[in-house]
């Protein structure tokens, strides 16, 4: 491939003529990144790699209904052949140990081999649900440490923990919500949501049973306060905000809104997905929040995944906290840990609304968010604030002259930065840009999110990007941005360098193809 000329594009691959480029990427063959079959098209169906010799008794009487009747319809491979094939398919993803994933709202950052090696101690990585309450203490004690942590960062009183992600998160604070009211023999049935919230929010609102009504931005991309309390009564279940917003921004208004919601009877959900940017910096709690979830695959930097479902623990107010659901790790006046269960709960949590999960939780995630928690420390976690407000102003104030940037204006921006594609060349968008990238060897930004903001640019570099990469990503931004200002028809079909071409990102999204079909 040629070398790179100084506005960052890669002109032509190995002096390859356009014809000759387009039928190369489009096959995927080219260099290293070879075409690869699927296993059912490398592997005959009734082939095998291991030769079995032929059983020379009769099977037991009780297992031969067992017996298969043909031979599985599954591809046959050797091991060579299987090793090679998924290595070669590992080739063609991207990941986080390969350079930066710049998703805003989604905090891809770098996960801590540390918090791997601890998650696989024995004793963690093979704990099971179903042990006796009195072999798994120290797992309870991971639970209990990890809970009191998320509350004194927070500011709040209780914490649930069971819940299994964000969205899982949510629909567990409105649970509770809903729970107080009934105690309090209240019907309300209307959740306000502002327009910079996330998308799960009203979501989620929806699904608990809600009446969703939006509240409006004001152009400086936070929440319209007059308009909040305009619509506040006492058919008012609450308010879902996101804060910091998904327009990257702090609400400074965050602690009237909560005042105004209280003072007509109704409760503040905070979406906590952000909250890497203020951990350690704002409690949530003193700005009159009652429930807010804590993505610990974001702000703690556990994986998207882990190896089963992620954790979206709920903090929860005075107010909201006899409410949270079952199962309840707590520490008894004897110093012992005691799992809260149904038949216990009289003991002292007679009031949950019920239980979300089977068991307690996803014991992965606790682990690699306690480990990360403990090797930063109190100081370390604020850092971690700090630098990821840091690292997403560097980028807003090092593409605002050639990205128009909404909201650059409103003062700094907290984890992640905002762009929008106006001022592009007629026909170009946000997506020219972000399959651009792919050519430059990054991951896309989010796109076209928040909705607020037409052909929106949504960047998080996250805490674990150094200068020297963030410059690299910068560079190629701005190189991308002034292809598509000039009108650089190459953008159009872009990427040319990955395994494979543009897609019609509407049809694969209509009409997906999910399963091998045989011919």
């Amino acid at each position: 491939m040629n070398a790179i000329n100084a506005a960052g594009w890669r002109p032509s691959m190995g002096g390859a003529d356009n014809n000759e480029m387009k039928s190369a990427t489009v096959s995927g063959d080219h260099g290293l990144m070879l075409e690869e079959p699927l296993s059912f098209e490398l592997g005959a169906e009734g082939k095998c790699g291991v030769d079995f010799a032929e059983a020379d008794r009769p099977p037991m009487a009780n297992i031969s209904r067992f017996l298969r009747k043909g031979t599985p319809p599954l591809p046959g491979l050797t091991e060579p052949e299987a090793v090679r094939h998924y290595t070669r398919l590992s080739r063609q993803n991207y990941a986080i140990d390969l350079g930066p994933f710049p998703l805003g709202s989604c905090t891809m950052k770098h996960n801590p081999r540390l918090n791997e090696k601890i998650a696989r101690l024995p004793g963690f990585a093979d704990v099971h649900p179903m042990q006796p309450q009195k072999t798994v203490e120290g797992a309870l004690e991971v639970i209990e440490q990890l809970a009191d942590w998320l509350i004194r960062l927070t500011g709040m009183a209780s914490v649930a923990m069971s819940p299994k992600a964000g969205a899982h998160g949510e629909l567990c604070g409105l649970l509770c919500i809903r729970a107080a009211l009934d105690a309090r023999g209240e019907t309300r049935d209307v959740v306000l949501v502002p327009e910079s919230a996330h998308g799960t929010n009203p979501a989620t609102a929806a699904f608990a049973g809600f009446k969703v009504e939006a509240i409006p931005a004001t152009p400086a991309g936070r929440v319209d306060l007059e308009a909040l309390k305009a619509r506040l009564g006492p058919h008012v279940a609450g308010v879902m905000i996101t804060n910091p917003n998904t327009c990257g921004l702090f609400e400074p208004d965050m602690k009237a809104i909560a005042d105004a919601v209280h003072a007509t009877g109704g409760y503040v959900y905070c979406d906590g997905a952000n909250f890497n940017a203020i951990v350690g910096k704002v409690r949530p709690g003193d700005l009159g929040v009652d429930a807010m979830h804590i993505n610990l695959h974001k702000t703690f930097s556990t994986p998207h995944g882990g190896g089963g479902p992620g954790a979206g623990p709920v903090v929860l107010s005075e107010a909201l906290a006899p409410f949270a659901p079952l199962p309840f790790v707590t520490r008894g006046s004897d110093g012992e840990i005691h799992l809260v269960e149904e038949e216990n709960r009289a003991e002292g949590h007679g009031q949950a609304f019920g239980r979300m999960v089977a068991f307690h939780g996803q014991m992965g995630m606790f682990t690699r968010a306690l480990t990360y928690i403990l090797s930063h420390g109190a100081d370390g976690l604020r850092q971690v604030a700090e630098d990821a407000v840091l690292n997403a102003n560097y980028v807003l104030r090092s593409c605002e002259d050639i990205l128009p940037a909404p909201f650059a204006q409103s003062g700094p921006c907290m984890h992640e930065a905002l762009f929008s594609d106006a001022g592009l060349a007629e026909g170009f968008s946000t997506l020219d840009i972000a399959k651009g990238l792919i050519d430059e060897g990054f991951h896309p930004m989010t796109v076209y999110f928040p909705l607020v903001v037409k052909g929106a640019m949504l960047i998080e570099p996250t805490e674990t990007e150094s200068r020297a990469g963030l410059d690299r990503f910068i560079a190629s931004l701005r190189s991308l941005a002034t292809r598509a200002k000039a009108g650089d028809e190459s953008l159009h079909s872009a990427p040319h360098f990955a395994p494979r071409r543009r897609l019609d990102e509407t049809l694969a999204a209509r009409k997906p193809v999910l399963v091998w079909p045989e011919a």
